[in-house]
């Protein structure tokens, strides 16, 4: 078994909740997204984040606006909508369940340890 493919799926599994929680904060636009990702070393590429984010948008959990750049082409800015809030702070409830679990899970002494 390969550890990035491991490692890539978790980090799959926690983008959507990544992504909202980067927009509670204020409107963003892709690079900006991906930058504060990249960032934060999630790896994580164009072909991976516009569709995400177009499930996001259909799902009406964020809703965007075009925005004049003076530096380019507009940039389509996301937008978290008051449902994208409420799945939000359910995702918050559920992330800190989780590592909560998973803390206990790897911290408790198992039988064959002793």
């Amino acid at each position: 078994m390969k550890i990035e493919n491991t490692k890539a799926q978790m980090r799959k599994g926690v983008l959507e909740y990544c992504i909202l929680s980067i927009l509670k904060k204020g409107d963003a636009y892709t690079s900006e997204i991906l930058s504060t990702l990249k960032n934060a070393e999630m790896i994580v590429v164009e072909g991976t984040i516009y569709p995400l984010l177009t499930r996001l948008k259909n799902a009406g959990l964020l809703s965007y606006r075009w925005e004049e750049s003076t530096s380019g082409p507009p940039r389509k800015y996301y937008v978290l909508t008051e449902n994208g809030g409420l799945f939000l702070k359910e995702l918050d409830k559920t992330w800190s369940n989780l590592l909560n679990a998973v803390n206990q899970v790897i911290s408790t002494k198992s039988t064959t340890d002793e």
